[in-house]
């Protein structure tokens, strides 16, 4: 490492060079990136409801449904209307009245199920199929062009029209949350740091390996808009300890030489160990992830890794020949800090250290139990503003006409019309069935089917499978929708035990059934992980209990809040956040507690040892602590995306809480356990 060490700082100008030329590629892969904002998509392919959805979209060649609903517009202008919708490039059909009669046909004559589901008032309602998925570019293009024709009088509801406003909104405030990271961050450590030009190049530094990170997302073909969002302010917030480390190793050495490449090569050399180990245990908070079966925890948990990676690799490269390229201008202009010395902080915490330690237990009661009653939502169309389109619809449908679902059944075609017809009696009765369009209630279960003409028999029956369709009152993630989804899978399992239901409704049951079981498991994967890498680094059975304890505390404080407060909180920020707050976190805990180590050994007895460990990493956690604070909690006050909104407000609060109980309560843990830790560690406290 020293031989590679001493050509970087030689060469300083050259890796400039190449670094920014790699920004090239960069820029390129992140702009071929696709990216997909259907969250449902990311759920495990052999579930009943994908099938069923890739059933609809191979045999039936419809990728998804919308609804549209028109005001105030007589038959003849509606179907002008739905004519120009057929022709829209993605659409492959629309059913509405004159899909069965002609529209002269008086609604009062029409068979009451039917026109309770076209008609309510002055409104009618007809079914789009799109070709291809909701979140397909073709489905967005088709949704853009639907409005465009239908005007103020009609309304598009469905899951495409939602996932098309999620993209605009999201398009629209990506450059805000990275101008209001890079502004507040800047502001931190400006405050925070006596050097005026460093942040400046910090942030540059951070930046190019973010393009890195954006750009090497090529090799994955997409990733997800959570995933977007996040990554570039995440990224900033988790390696700006990397940049911190090797500034103040650099200073450091150069109280030793006058030689500032010499100093520069001694830094990597030193910082490169220190924070390829701290950035283990980030990591692996995110690599945990991965675990989930919900395949969006791999989008993230991999492209955060990565992100990771590759701010220790620029950290080590990039930003000493930043550094050494502008040393003159960051050494000749300093500034007084707001961070203290930290004298009267640790006086606090020596003398308080078992007060602190009995409220820390205390705290976690209410913490635990608001962490396990803290409630979420699964509901996609509850993270985007009331006033966009998509949301409007959505509410017009359930005024107008009392629907907020639409599911789809296939059954073998092989099954008895007799027995086809018994079924959607059956599902007639259940509680919030709207509707149940069948081929069996339009000619009736006696009729001969093999009159019918193809082109309409395959509307219906295709690819060995029939499909009906039901609409229902209740909305997909609630209780009575749950309750809803079981009682129709009991029916249909009875007439076909190999029949499946699709749609948004029972893919969002799938949803919440696999996070609750993925929440668990990426809980356990992260600690066993972390646990393992702080045992291995202390070579202590002891340590990494206290550590993750002391994180876990910060966690459920976190996460427990919302209880109180009465905030709801979206679902997948329940089993991201503890991950990430202990991945990115758990580094102040180590960094005291080496510190800690390193004292007790140089012969100061331990509460000398924790006040000078206080006061030399101070400074540190709390400049990385407000860093990871300032980095994601602009994107939570701007963003009106609740989703990605929700996620960086916890992250942020999650940087402080944790940045406080290291400094006041970790202390007293250790302290208390000083003589467990000296006999369950090997060589804690060196041996003269």
């Amino acid at each position: 490492m020293k031989k590679i060490a001493d050509k970087i700082a030689k060469h300083s100008k050259i890796i400039l060079l190449i670094a920014f030329l790699l920004l090239i590629p960069s820029v390129m892969g992140y702009i071929n990136t696709d990216i997909n904002y259907d969250i449902l998509s990311y759920l495990p392919e052999d579930v009943s409801t994908m099938k069923a959805e890739k059933i609809m979209k191979e045999d039936f060649n419809c990728g998804s449904l919308a609804m549209l609903e028109i005001e105030n517009m007589p038959d003849k202008d509606v179907a002008k209307i739905k004519e120009k919708v057929e022709k829209v490039e993605g659409v492959e059909e629309v059913i509405w009245k004159d899909s069965f009669i002609d529209i002269t046909f008086p609604n009062e004559m029409i068979p009451k199920d039917m026109r309770d589901m076209l008609y309510s008032g002055d409104a009618t309602m007809m079914i789009v199929k799109l070709k291809e998925g909701t979140a397909d570019e073709l489905t967005m293009k088709a949704v853009d062009t639907i409005r465009g024709i239908t005007g103020r009088q009609a309304f598009l509801s469905g899951m495409s029209g939602i996932i098309k406003d999620t993209k605009d909104l999201s398009d629209k405030e990506m450059p805000l949350y990275v101008v209001a990271a890079g502004i507040l961050t800047m502001i931190v450590l400006l405050l925070t740091m006596e050097y005026t030009a460093i942040p400046f190049v910090f942030l540059t530094n951070i930046a190019i390996a973010i393009i890195y990170n954006f750009g090497t997302n090529i090799i994955f073909g997409e990733i997800s808009y959570i995933t977007k969002a996040l990554c570039a302010i995440l990224q900033l917030g988790v390696t700006m300890d990397y940049s911190i480390f090797l500034l103040h190793r650099y200073d450091e050495e150069l109280l030793n030489t006058d030689n500032r490449e010499e100093a520069m090569a001694n830094a990597i050399t030193n910082t490169f160990t220190s924070i390829s180990g701290s950035s283990l245990t980030t990591v692996a908070g995110f690599i945990a992830l991965c675990a989930m079966d919900l395949a969006l925890g791999k989008d993230i948990g991999i492209v955060m890794a990565k992100g990771v990676v590759l701010g220790v690799l620029t950290t080590v490269t990039v930003l000493p020949a930043l550094i050494l390229t502008f040393d003159k201008i960051i050494h000749n202009h300093r500034h007084k800090t707001i961070l203290t010395s930290f004298e009267k902080t640790s006086d606090f915490v020596i003398r308080n250290y078992k007060k602190l330690t009995v409220l820390f237990l205390v705290l976690m009661i209410p913490a635990i139990y608001g962490n396990n009653n803290a409630k979420v939502y699964y509901n996609l169309d509850e993270t985007l503003p009331d006033d966009l389109p998509s949301i409007v619809a959505t509410n017009k449908m359930k005024k107008d006409f009392d629907m907020n679902s639409t599911d789809m059944i296939f059954v073998k075609d092989s099954l008895d019309s007799y027995k086809v017809d018994q079924m959607v009696s059956e599902i007639e009765k259940v509680d919030g069935v709207n509707s149940v369009v069948a081929l069996e209630k339009v000619v009736g279960s006696g009729f001969v089917q093999d009159i019918i003409p193809d082109s309409m028999l395959s509307e219906v029956k295709a690819g060995g499978y029939e499909q009906i369709m039901i609409n229902s009152k209740y909305r997909a993630a609630t209780k009575e929708c749950g309750a809803q989804i079981r009682e129709l899978n009991k029916i249909v399992k009875k007439y076909d035990p190999d029949g499946l239901i699709g749609g948004e409704a029972p893919l969002t049951e799938d949803l919440i059934r696999i996070a609750d079981t993925d929440f668990k498991k990426v809980s356990a994967v992260s600690i066993i992980a972390i646990f393992a890498i702080i045992a291995f680094v202390f070579k202590s059975a002891s340590i990494p209990v206290l550590l993750v304890a002391a994180i876990e505390g910060a966690i459920f404080a976190n996460l427990g809040i919302p209880y109180y407060t009465g905030t709801v909180l979206p679902f997948i920020a329940s089993i991201v956040l503890g991950t990430i707050q202990l991945g990115a976190t758990v580094d102040y805990a180590i960094l005291l507690t080496s510190r800690f180590k390193e004292e007790l050994g140089n012969g100061y007895d331990k509460y000398e040892a924790m006040k000078i460990a206080i006061q030399k990493c101070g400074r540190s956690i709390v400049t990385s602590g407000f860093s990871f604070f300032s980095s994601t909690i602009g994107v939570g006050i701007i963003s009106k995306l609740e989703m990605i909104s929700s996620l960086c407000s916890l992250m942020a609060r999650g940087a402080i809480i944790s940045m406080f109980v290291i400094l006041f309560m970790l202390p007293g843990l250790l302290l208390i356990s000083e003589k467990l830790i000296e006999k369950t560690s090997k060589d804690f406290i060196p041996k003269n």
